[in-house]
């Protein structure tokens, strides 16, 4: 009998799984898997289940948020062995379920993680840490997750600056030295990010164009620090489309960026905090993952 383990955070999503538990077990007993189950008790609980026991299991499937997410695939990505992950979102935000098109609805997300088809998606090295969809500094870090999705809605990404800039005077930047694809950008900034979705924080169309999951290239976005409220406007016209270009925000795809600060700067990584470093080496593990997806 083929056998899967279910790592679930209660909490996640003020604990919605609680009443569709029941029929989630059925839905994976149904499909042949003898089901070993485990409710998260704390920070790094997924992370350490999955490194320590995914080698026993033919499916790995997680329920949570994107920290219940992050920690699953950091642990596989440790643990040596390649073993598919399906993937029950049940957080507030879930922006790496909305790329994957897996529904909110816990119950269809259920079905697609036991009997859709596996996606090699790729997956972040942060240092000697992992990410899935997203490596941010800087003012927005933190604005993402506090945001009202009603605002998110209604006002878009732009709510998402204009948040993180109520304090304008009191934003910290960061001088350093960015390198990828062979450019080397020395500039101060007090936003970046390194993506592989296409929302952050609930907010879409914030990462780029065209962006696959797949393609083993990362997008890059660098905002510079506004030196006044004119240069404020002009990235928040480009943030919100209406100016196609601007010399304050650098953008670009890349499979290896390479940071170095004056300082330690806190990083977030799918939304966790990452840690404070000074240098920062992100690289794409290129289809290092599979995840299970609708079938077309």
């Amino acid at each position: 009998m083929k056998k899967l383990l279910f790592i679930f955070n209660p909490q996640a999503g003020k604990g919605q799984i609680k009443t569709k538990l029941m029929q989630i077990l059925d839905i994976m007993v149904k499909e042949s898997y003898e089901v070993t189950i485990y409710p998260t008790q704390g920070k790094e609980d997924a992370r350490r289940l999955a490194e320590g026991r995914a080698a026993d299991f033919d499916l790995i499937v997680c329920s949570g948020g994107d920290g219940t997410l992050d920690e699953t695939v950091g642990g596989l990505m440790r643990c040596g062995q390649r073993v598919p992950l399906g993937y029950i979102p049940a957080g507030s935000t879930n922006d790496f379920a909305n790329s994957l098109k897996i529904p909110r609805d816990m119950i269809k997300a259920a079905q697609i993680a036991v009997s859709g088809r596996k996606f090699a998606c790729d997956v972040g090295a942060f240092n000697d840490k992992s990410f899935i969809y997203v490596a941010a500094f800087g003012i927005f870090t933190s604005v993402s997750y506090q945001t009202r999705q009603e605002w998110k809605n209604i006002l878009g990404h732009a709510a998402y600056f204009l948040e993180g800039v109520k304090s304008l005077p009191e934003i910290t930047s960061y001088y350093m030295r960015v390198e990828y694809n062979d450019i080397v950008i020395e500039d101060e900034f007090i936003y970046g990010m390194v993506t592989n979705s296409n929302s952050v924080g609930g907010f879409k169309n914030m990462t780029g164009k065209n962006i696959l999951l797949d393609d083993g290239k990362f997008e890059v976005t660098l905002i510079r620090c506004p030196k006044n409220f004119a240069e404020l406007n002009e990235i928040l016209a480009s943030l919100t489309n209406l100016i196609d270009d601007t010399d304050l925000i650098y953008s670009g795809k890349s499979d290896h960026v390479a940071i170095l600060s004056e300082e330690e700067i806190p990083w977030t990584l799918d939304g966790e905090f990452g840690g404070k470093v000074r240098e920062v080496d992100i690289k794409n593990q290129h289809k290092a993952l599979e995840i299970m997806v609708k079938k077309r």
